[in-house]
């Protein structure tokens, strides 16, 4: 009796040593944005992406844990203009920590806020949101405003440079 126990534990062993082992998926870097627009992984690399494009870098401050960065999440993956102009027209990066940059915080630290950078360098503190409290927040029915600003930032550049 213990040989066929014995047995039937080295059929079992070795039968699921050929099974091949599933790799872990790595985590995307559209953390839910819009899987289909290409992230970058840094501020860093975002930077030197955006030199080389002549694209400005669009960058989406959130954390994974607020209400608010959620709501906004979901409004920007469902407006098609938004998705194609992030996929086509910028460098995309989006952060769920803050970078070294002060210029990235002209109005403070807060979640969500959206921050545009030209290929010199320049942090597009001119182009804002609607709410005067927080200037680079954008709530869900802002989705027509941030489309506006995108667009404001692709002719700025394009003009200034």
């Amino acid at each position: 009796m213990l040989c066929w126990v014995v047995f039937a534990l080295l059929i079992g062993v070795s039968a699921g040593a050929g099974e091949p082992k599933k790799k872990a998926k790595a985590p995307s870097l559209a953390n839910g944005w819009g899987n289909n627009i290409k992230w970058v992984k840094s501020y860093e690399a975002g930077l030197e992406e955006m030199k080389k494009s002549q694209k400005p870098l669009m960058v989406v401050h959130h954390l994974d844990n607020c209400p608010y960065s959620k709501a906004l999440k979901k409004a920007f993956v469902a407006d098609k203009s938004i998705q194609k102009m992030a996929k086509e027209d910028f460098v995309m990066l989006n952060l769920m920590e803050e970078t070294s940059d002060q210029n990235m915080a002209p109005d403070g630290y807060y979640v969500p806020r959206i921050l545009f950078v030209d290929p010199s360098m320049t942090v597009r503190t001119d182009i804002v949101g609607k709410h005067s409290s927080r200037l680079f927040t954008y709530q869900p029915e802002d989705m027509e405003h941030l489309a506006e600003n995108m667009k404001k930032a692709k002719v700025l550049m394009h003009d200034e440079l």
